[in-house]
């Protein structure tokens, strides 16, 4: 199977910027469409970032849209989420998915804590 790291999550002041990071291994990726979640304690996973395998289509919630964008590399068999005017709100443990599209994802990361203070 397909399994996926999660790396450069950290603490950040408000309207800071950060990069994820999702490499994957087991097998190539480029063939899933992959996500970013993200999920806060006490609340549910929630989606904020998508691509398509071939990279030329993005979906965003609207709560990060224009703000984070999500990205592919097949050379390296990686996924990013760039992150930037980051807010208190944002602070949750971000992971990666691979899927196969229409919201069904089968392969999670462990996830990475982002925290961003105000």
């Amino acid at each position: 199977q397909v399994q996926l790291v999660e790396s450069g999550g950290g603490l950040v002041q408000a309207g800071g910027s950060l990069r994820l990071s999702c490499a994957a291994s087991g097998r190539t990726i480029s063939d899933y469409v992959m996500g970013w979640f993200r999920q806060a304690p006490g609340k549910e996973r929630e989606f904020v970032a998508s691509i398509t395998s071939s990279g030329g289509i993005t979906y965003y919630a609207d709560s990060v849209k224009g703000r984070f964008t999500i990205s592919r590399d097949s050379a390296k068999n990686t996924v990013y989420l760039q992150m930037n005017s980051l807010k208190p709100e944002d602070t949750a443990a971000y992971s990666c998915a691979a899927g196969i599209g229409r919201g069904q994802y089968y392969y999670w990361g462990q996830g990475t804590q982002v925290t961003v203070s105000s």
